[in-house]
């Protein structure tokens, strides 16, 4: 069994007294409710970030647990989510930021600090210790940046660290935003490519469609290949993990089979493992050929915390006709592309290479919503009773949480950082 976060009693489930407004007391003859642990939802800062943590829609869900939901300003307004809409569901709207971190036992963000390396510092000082933060914070990112976060006493659930298991699916928020990358890019090269997708027949004659390869079957590589197949295109896809096979066929697209084979492809995960240097420099002898029969090339290939493998070489673009579109989905983690300069639109002998990153906020809507429905389902996973349980030996509350009481208790990232192991933890 878990126990509640700090001391509890009469000062809050985490150890802290609720601030005016946030407690929630019920008349219901001579007993009262107990009290909402509050979630706050400030506005995103990185710049340029559209989406928003909670939709007005995930409010009653989260009430029925014993959440009470407070939101900045405008937080959900680029979103289209109007202040309105969260109110009308239940929720407070409050003036600003400083606001939000004051009052709220829990911060639900998309890009906290870590994956928020432009502003996301500037948070750090409104948080308090034992606060819990959930969000995407690139555990494997800046050990300087997780340290950090660690010194501030907050309680951080990193949902990168999300287990790939059917229990977890509905927290996965890694494939709900991979599914808006994957969308979104096929519709960039469809609208830069100066040619149709779709085989088209008109009174001038008989259009060919346009040829679109996929580089990278993951979720986001298994959604450009739908998307770009219901856009009427022909679509091949390579991987080097030869089970994704059956995916990419049953969409309606051919496997790339290069004759070549990856040692130990995926870990126990589910994620592609890197790859040693030999087997990369075979891989790519015999990608050029397949990459400049294509008029659009989307790569998807990233490995956990290092940087992208190089997988399209200059050489390659090069072979490829003018007009030609590569829409590289790992540049933000430096590009399966040779040419890829992370969030720039570039050309190379006529062919247009696109690294824009955070695609997923360019359909900030839907990828809002995903993710609302991601996050509601993880607080429904650690709050029973109306309060927040930390119980360490479920795989889903251990595997996620990143910091707590000042130090970085991943085991997983402690050994990426090379960080001395920790004492064994209690079950609590």
């Amino acid at each position: 069994m878990g126990r509640d976060v700090g001391r509890g009693g009469s000062t809050g489930h985490f150890g802290h007294s609720f601030r005016a407004g946030g407690a929630q007391i019920v008349e219901a003859g001579n007993k009262k409710s107990e009290d909402f642990v509050i979630v706050g939802v400030p506005k995103e800062s990185f710049p340029g970030e559209r989406r928003v943590s909670l939709v007005p829609s995930a409010i009653p869900n989260l009430a029925k647990v014993g959440l009470e939901v407070i939101v900045e300003q405008g937080a959900g307004v680029e979103a289209g989510y109007p202040d309105a809409q969260y109110t009308e569901k239940g929720a407070k709207v409050v003036p600003d930021r400083k606001s939000v971190f004051g009052t709220a036992d829990i911060i639900s963000q998309v890009l906290c600090y870590g994956s928020n390396d432009k502003t996301g510092k500037a948070d750090l000082p409104l948080m308090r210790r034992d606060q819990v933060l959930i969000g995407f914070l690139r555990p494997l990112g800046s050990r300087e940046i997780i340290q950090e976060i660690a010194g501030a006493g907050v309680t951080s659930f990193s949902v990168e660290l999300m287990p790939r298991t059917t229990r977890a699916q509905s927290m996965d928020a890694l494939s709900s935003m991979a599914t808006a990358c994957g969308y979104k890019a096929v519709l960039i090269a469809a609208d830069t490519l100066p040619k149709f997708f779709p085989m088209l027949t008109t009174a001038a004659g008989t259009i060919t469609p346009s040829r679109v390869l996929i580089v990278g079957v993951g979720v986001a590589g298994l959604q450009a290949i739908a998307t770009a197949r219901r856009l009427g295109a022909v679509v091949s896809a390579y991987d080097l993990r030869p089970v994704v096979k059956e995916q990419v066929q049953s969409l309606g697209a051919r496997f790339v089979e290069l004759g070549i084979e990856a040692k130990d492809a995926q870990d126990a995960r589910g994620y592609a493992t890197a790859q040693g240097e030999d087997f990369y420099a075979k891989q790519r002898e015999a990608m050029g050929k397949v990459v400049g029969e294509n008029d659009v090339v989307i790569t998807t290939a990233v490995v956990p915390g290092k940087k992208a493998p190089v997988l399209v070489t200059a050489d390659m673009v090069r072979r490829m006709a003018p007009g030609s579109v590569i829409v590289d989905l790992a540049a933000e983690r430096g590009g399966n592309c040779e040419l890829t300069r992370p969030g720039e639109t570039t050309m190379d002998s006529g062919v247009t290479i696109i690294g824009r990153i955070n695609l997923a906020s360019t359909v900030p809507y839907h990828a809002s919503s995903l993710y609302a429905r991601n996050v509601t389902a993880f607080l429904v996973h650690l709050v029973k009773d109306g309060k927040l349980n930390l119980n360490l030996a479920d795989e889903i509350t251990r595997e996620t949480l990143l910091t707590r009481g000042g130090e970085v208790v991943n085991a997983r990232v402690r050994e990426f950082f090379s960080l001395p192991a920790l004492a064994a933890q209690s079950g609590s």
